[in-house]
């Protein structure tokens, strides 16, 4: 796992530029805090940051190999896991190998296949391959969009990045916001391609991205297709297990200290429970982690989304599968830390914090201490149908993300937006989110025969797996590697997406409940105590004194001539302030981001007069 940029420029001579691209390469040293390296071939020029995690010496980058008459550069960040699979079929057709890095394999494999090597690789992975001889940058990005990566085209080229500041680095790209951008910052749908910084792009997932001296071409390797599913339930939930036996298997492999992160559901329950089973056939226990605040468990309230805490649970997983377990426990004074909240934003790009942003951040700081790699129960819910709106048909019924129609059915009567109500109306959220939940929706394909209600369920899980998953994968990858952790997500591997997308409905809720083909092919494994339990989302904090902080932060920040105020409304936001109210507590969290956010990058905001 690393951090990697670039620069190419067909009217320059990059090697006049190095300190520019030391520059766009070390934003990058929290992804690879092992090592750094840099590439130049007159108009290219690639940067690396390396976090080492197979084949520790052998896997240094940029990464290089000579073909006929030509010298080919690679930059790459992530894992494949059938690296070991594609060595054996490459090595059969002629190619040599001095590493045992899966970098290598990659870089190989581009030099057999052309730009379709792509649809050989298992993974997660952000990749820039410069082919000199077509003058070509060839940019790839994996199926679900694990790994970030973003592009910048410029007048002879283009720039790119794992993040946005690799990129915004260079003094060639001012830091601006446009309309669309803060719409994309300010709802939560994520528009495939688009980024909050005016001019840059997202590579899109399964897409191959190609630069020459003609422009920006791209090519997509991989997209979620309807099928049909033939399996009865017996078979269908023996497929899952068998596929996630196998995905953990493969995700398990690692040169450096590996654990799993534990919340006691089903999704990180099952990943730590077939981890454990195969790592004791190694003779080695997992190592486990979990979150948890000062009070949590004693001060606990149910609510609708959390009815139960997560530590009872938890252990019930750690004592039945022996792990090596540790509680990580957070306080207020670390969540409502500024400078936490200063990394956070940085880390993001963007004013994302709160404290599930700021819980995740010192959760990995605490676990990067003792591992490197952890396997994650991220994407569960979206794959396998977890929500509580995924079973709310008055919810999930309605002509707009199904996630955001559900909070805005729960969201208190009074609770106010704290932009000024001008900036607001200019924006029309609403109407931007109608019209990406219609382009969502186009591209869904229905099967010839397929019932209302299973295509109206198909459209709902299209969703979650192709808007909803990315932005939690973001958040996820962002945070983990502002400390140099890399998480691994064993269900967002494309064979189980899917497999289990292509699923009816009614397999996917055949016992009554959510996640049922998940939980019966795992339940083997698990304490009955997960098998009942019910879908709790990631834990917030529930301490009243959580809130009373943030108010006071934002009282200070009242008290000064902030350009905050520009976008955000003073009135409304001292209200939150005075109320100090669990119903404040996103806003007032917003306000603080959205501070700390300009503090960091001075973004130029530009909006339509």
């Amino acid at each position: 796992m690393c951090g990697i940029t670039g620069w190419v420029a067909y009217r320059q001579d990059l090697e006049a530029e190095r300190a520019v691209v030391d520059a766009m390469t070390e934003t990058m040293s929290c992804r690879g805090p092992d090592a750094r390296g840099t590439w130049y071939s007159r108009h290219v020029a690639l940067g690396h940051r390396r976090l080492a995690v197979i084949d520790l010496p052998g896997g240094e980058q940029p990464m290089t190999t000579e073909v006929p008459g030509a010298t080919l550069g690679m930059v790459y960040s992530g894992e494949v896991y059938n690296y070991t699979e594609l060595r054996d079929e490459l090595r059969r057709r002629g190619h040599p190998f001095t590493t045992d890095s899966d970098t290598e394999v990659v870089l190989r494999a581009y030099v057999e296949w052309g730009t379709s090597f792509a649809e050989h690789l298992n993974g997660m992975y952000a990749l820039a391959i410069w082919d000199p001889r077509n003058e070509t940058l060839v940019m790839v990005r994996d199926r679900m969009g694990i790994k970030p990566f973003f592009y910048y085209p410029t007048a002879d080229g283009v720039l790119f990045g794992s993040e946005p500041k690799a990129i915004l680095a260079n003094p060639a790209v001012p830091a601006v916001v446009e309309a669309d951008g803060l719409r994309e910052m300010l709802t939560m749908s994520k528009t495939p391609g688009a980024s909050l910084w005016a001019g840059m792009h997202e590579v899109e997932p399964g897409t191959v991205v190609t630069v020459d001296r003609n422009g920006v071409h791209t090519t997509v390797y991989w997209r979620l297709e309807t099928r049909r599913h033939l399996d009865d339930q017996e078979t269908s939930v023996a497929r899952v297990r068998e596929l996630l036996d196998d995905i953990t298997r493969r995700q398990l492999v690692a040169d450096v200290p590996k654990c799993v992160l534990l919340s006691g559901g089903l999704d990180s329950s099952a990943i730590t429970a077939l981890a454990a089973g195969q790592l004791a056939e190694e003779g080695r226990k997992v190592r486990s982690f979990a979150v948890d605040f000062v009070g949590h468990e004693q001060n606990f309230q149910p609510d609708e989304l959390r009815g139960t805490p997560d530590t009872p649970y938890v252990h019930d997983v750690a004592d039945l599968v022996q792990s090596q377990h540790s509680d990580i426990v957070l306080d207020n004074a670390a969540l409502t830390d500024p400078e936490i909240r200063r990394k956070v934003v940085r880390a993001n790009d963007a004013p994302l914090s709160g404290d599930i942003y700021g819980s995740l951040y010192l959760l990995f700081s605490a676990i990067r201490e003792q591992s490197t790699v952890a396997l994650s129960g991220e994407s569960a819910d979206e794959v396998f149908g977890g929500y509580l709106w995924f079973h709310e048909p008055e919810v999930r019924n309605r002509p707009i993300f199904p996630w955001i129609a559900y909070m805005a059915s729960r969201r208190a009567p009074n609770q106010t937006h704290v932009l000024r109500k001008d900036i607001l109306k200019q924006l029309d959220l609403g109407g931007h989110l109608r019209d990406r939940y219609a382009d969502a929706v186009r591209e869904v394909e229905r099967l010839d025969g397929e019932s209302d209600d299973e295509w109206a369920m198909r459209k709902v899980c299209y969703l979650h797996l192709t808007r909803m998953v990315r932005i939690l994968l973001d958040r996820k990858d962002r945070m983990s590697m502002a400390v140099g952790l890399e998480v691994r997500v064993p269900f967002c591997d494309h064979r189980l997406v899917e497999y289990v997308y292509n699923t009816p409905w009614s397999l996917k809720t055949f016992d009554g409940h959510e996640k049922s083909l998940l939980r019966a092919a795992t339940q083997d494994v698990l304490p009955q105590s997960v098998v009942d339990r019910r879908k709790s989302p990631y834990p917030q904090t529930q301490d009243p004194a959580y809130v009373v902080t943030l108010a006071d932060q934002v009282r200070d920040l009242l008290s000064s001539q902030h350009p905050v105020f520009d976008l955000v409304d003073r009135k409304t936001v001292r209200k939150l302030a005075d109320a100090a109210d669990a119903t404040a507590r996103r806003q007032l969290e917003q306000t603080l981001s959205l501070a700390t956010w300009i503090d960091l990058y001075h973004p130029e905001i530009k909006l339509p007069r």
